[in-house]
């Protein structure tokens, strides 16, 4: 990869933030770097930074765009009803040792464009049920865990398609990673995100004491819905605390203050407002509409037979299991950018996940088991998947035990 295209004091800076922070690795603890192969230089930095922090073992596992869809046009059919067992095993005795996971993503938006979406499907189940287990640790904070982004050349010309050059697109979305990560080459990366973690987690306390019964969420572009929470529910946000007693951040960036559905009451409509990019392709102009939590239609102008996979290929996936406030006027927003990928355009809107619920988002969920979940009022499925549904004009009225309205959101941003 050229120096050129991104400035190395701020790689530096970005890796120590994810390896120190993100995955927050500690003395004699493995870690498992998910890599696509095209970010190689990043992995490599990641591993000695691992290693300077204690690490005792770093394993890399590797992908590549073009060897995955090569692999759907063009394997055995009977290959995407199952999933390798080499690669289950992995999985399940690294997280059951106490690894920590962290997880580049680059992927190109439409890598799977054209791909038939049967293959898709039924790669997908087989997915979720082969690693069951290491999600299970991943939502109860069994497992440190976090998602980092790093352009790649098919990504950025999706995202800047008018930079110019190939590389110019790759400098664009360096420059854009970093602004939205807080790195600026100064080193104080991890003052800023503490600081930035202290704020969200104001309003995360504010958000707990009112403990709102229900919120309704409308917009102009269509979204008007009317959301109960559990009894026992937490909104949370600003980074994890897993059950090893050690904080981590699971997402860089994040900007969401986040919690749990009733599972079952959920009425009315939501409307996409940003394109998804689900199993490699894109599905926009979408709309979901639910009754008694359950989603009863649905329907898109672009990759509607995807948005349907989302919805039907896995148990719950049904039902929503995130709700995520994000100002309007936030870091990311302002940007103006389109990321094209989930962890970045979500932190951006306020969005909904369709899945599962993590258990942190109830009081004790993280010990219960998933029958105890569900009945506490949450959604337990074996995958999670976020859409953006957030804008300008976004209204959420809170409803309290005894009755009182309160503005949460007026005009896109918190009025509390």
């Amino acid at each position: 990869m050229s120096k050129t295209l991104y400035n190395e004091a701020y790689l530096d800076e970005y890796v120590e933030l994810v390896i120190r922070h993100g995955v927050n690795i500690q003395k004699g603890q493995e870690l498992l770097i998910s890599c696509p192969a095209d970010c190689a230089y990043f992995a490599r930095k990641a591993m000695a930074v691992a290693f300077e922090a204690g690490a005792s073992n770093v394993h890399l596992r590797w992908s590549d765009d073009i060897c995955a869809r090569t692999k759907f046009l063009k394997a055995d059919d009977k290959v995407f009803d199952t999933f390798p067992a080499w690669d289950k095993l992995m999985m399940e005795s690294l997280s059951e040792g106490g690894a920590a996971f962290l997880s580049v993503v680059a992927q190109d938006p439409e890598v799977f464009k054209g791909v038939a979406p049967d293959r898709l499907s039924r790669f997908n189940k087989a997915s979720s049920v082969a690693l069951k287990p290491y999600f299970e640790k991943i939502i109860t904070g069994g497992v440190r865990w976090s998602i980092a982004a790093v352009p790649s050349e098919a990504w950025a010309k999706k995202v800047f398609p008018n930079a110019g050059s190939a590389e110019d697109s790759m400098k664009s979305l360096w420059e854009s990673i970093f602004n939205a990560v807080r790195v600026s080459g100064d080193g104080k990366a991890v003052d800023k995100w503490g600081a930035h973690k202290d704020a969200l987690r104001r309003r995360v306390k504010l958000l707990n004491d009112y403990h709102f019964e229900s919120i309704h969420l409308k917009n102009s572009a269509g979204t008007d819905l009317v959301m109960k929470l559990p009894k026992t529910h937490l909104w949370t946000g600003g980074g994890d605390v897993a059950k090893d007693g050690f904080e981590f951040l699971p997402n860089i960036p994040t900007e969401e203050i986040f919690s749990a559905p009733q599972f079952d009451g959920v009425d009315g409509t939501v409307v996409g407002t940003m394109p998804n990019v689900f199993r490699g392709n894109l599905i926009d102009e979408y709309s979901i509409t639910f009754k008694d939590g359950k989603v009863v239609s649905y329907d898109a102008k672009v990759g509607k037979e995807h948005l349907e996979g989302m919805i039907n290929d896995i148990k719950n996936m049904d039902y929503l299991g995130e709700i995520a406030l994000v100002e309007h006027d936030s870091p990311i927003s302002n940007m103006g950018i389109l990321f094209y990928n989930t962890l970045y355009d979500e932190n951006a809107s306020c969005h909904l996940a369709l899945g599962s619920a993590y258990p942190d988002c109830i009081k004790g969920g993280g010990a219960m088991s998933e029958e105890e979940r569900k009945a506490a009022g949450i959604n337990v499925c074996d995958s999670h998947h976020d859409f953006m549904f957030g804008s300008a004009d976004m209204s959420i009225v809170g409803t309290t035990a005894s009755g009182e309205k309160v503005t949460v959101f007026e005009n896109g941003n918190f009025a509390i």
